[in-house]
């Protein structure tokens, strides 16, 4: 008889253990994958026509908006350093070199020449793509060209920043509310890498400084630096500054193919795949549409959308149509896909990647405890939690400080399930038959 009851008592042990078993999903509510829609340069049409149909369509999106221009900012774009006149005057006698180019980089927006800003960009590009000497001699030529007179006299904007000019903080505070990102662009969307270090740090800290004073800590997750670039000196600077960037994803658990790569995501078995595609005025719809498709195809990938201008606005301009056909295929596969901010997207993946997960069991009660090695005041998205429960469980409460929710169990190989969402580190979830 003993052994009878012992029997019973290690076989009901038995099949709880089997079933009671907590897992993070890799996607919020067990999704096959993720899509964040992306921004840049905050110009005047995305938000005429781009956000109408994001709105309309219930998605949401992080807009890299250049802080500088947009009214009501504190910290518009300005030079950090010397007079530049003595500057100018300096490079009379002193060629470019090493010790005064990022110097006189930083400057040469400022010079209040009409046409610097040509020669200020094709020093910064050769700079980038490793050619130093070309670099130093375009600066020598754009300075040259400021001494004798062949620029007019004037205020010049680049393109971004004239494109986005009439954006104000009001107006920003109102599509916050409605559940959009901002993120930083920098101060005035220059070449970070060419400039010194006390600009480089005024672009980075003080549009930071600017989103928080407007919108709040929760908008200074992340940035992007201007036009895309993976160079080490920018990067060096700006992921002190920020806690992700768009440009280069470095969490060890990811494998990262950036807008310009041909790699395919499914080359990488990686936990996740960060794949970025940047839709050009020649992209046409199906080749969009196939970004959706082969994200469905796998479980690991994280795609990350990228546009700039819209109805002939902006680089690389597409048609609002296009947009909204486009729009309206990923709201179509939205029930397999999560669709997500930047900033959500990557604080899920990460608290995931940090998070471990105890569980303790009997026949009537299962609880779970999450510890992260995260900062929660920065990390504080809620994780989708997976747990088998016994098969006679036909309704259960989940239960996590003065949350609570009733579920209904459903059904895969492995056995009965509920999917429900909880914080790391904070009090257990409690979960009970019904």
């Amino acid at each position: 008889m003993n052994k009878i009851i012992i029997l019973t008592v290690f076989l009901i042990f038995s099949q709880l253990c089997a079933h009671s078993q907590t897992t993070i999903t890799k996607w919020k509510d067990d999704k096959k994958g993720a899509v964040s829609i992306t921004f840049d340069d905050g110009n005047r049409n995305q938000f005429k026509y781009a956000l109408p149909i994001l709105e309309r369509l219930q998605l949401p999106a992080t807009f890299y908006v250049i802080t500088g221009p947009i009214i009501g900012s504190q910290y518009p774009g300005k030079f950090i350093g010397r007079n530049v006149d003595d500057i100018i005057k300096e490079t009379a006698t002193i060629p470019t070199d090493s010790t005064n180019y990022f110097e006189r980089a930083s400057a040469a927006k400022y010079l209040n020449r009409i046409g610097a800003d040509a020669y200020y960009d094709k020093s910064a590009i050769a700079f980038e793509d490793g050619k130093i000497d070309k670099a130093y001699k375009i600066m020598d030529t754009l300075y040259q060209k400021a001494r004798n007179g062949s620029f007019k006299t004037g205020i010049e904007y680049s393109d971004e920043v004239a494109q986005e000019m009439g954006l104000s903080w009001d107006s920003i505070k109102v599509y916050a509310s409605k559940g959009y990102e901002f993120a930083s662009h920098t101060v005035t969307h220059t070449h970070l890498a060419v400039l010194d270090t006390t600009n480089i740090n005024y672009e980075l800290y003080k549009s930071k400084e600017d989103i928080r004073n407007h919108l709040g800590d929760e908008y200074t997750f992340d940035a992007e630096i201007p036009f895309g670039i993976e160079h080490p000196r920018a990067l060096k600077y700006g992921f002190p500054a920020y806690a992700a960037l768009r440009n280069m994803v470095r969490d060890s658990f990811m494998f990262e193919i950036n807008r310009g790569y041909k790699t395919q995501p499914g080359s990488s078995d990686k936990e996740y795949v960060q794949w970025q595609r940047g839709p050009l005025s020649k992209t046409t719809l199906d080749q969009m549409k196939s970004y959706i498709d082969t994200t469905l195809a796998h479980n690991n990938i994280w795609l990350v959308l990228v546009f700039h201008g819209i109805n002939g606005l902006g680089w690389e301009a597409l048609p609002d149509s296009v947009l909204a056909a486009y729009f309206h295929y990923i709201k179509q596969n939205e029930s397999n896909l999560w669709i997500t901010t930047f900033k959500e997207a990557g604080k899920y993946m990460r608290e995931r990647m940090h998070t471990t997960v105890t569980e303790n069991k009997n026949d009537k009660k299962i609880s779970v405890q999450l510890t992260q090695s995260l900062d929660e005041h920065v990390y504080n998205v809620p994780l989708t939690l997976k747990t088998y429960v016994p098969k006679n469980w036909k309704s259960v409460k989940v239960v996590q400080g003065n949350h609570q929710q009733k579920l209904q169990p459903k059904n895969d190989a492995s056995g009965n399930y509920i999917l429900y969402d909880a914080m790391p580190g904070k009090t257990n979830i409690e979960l009970s038959v019904l």
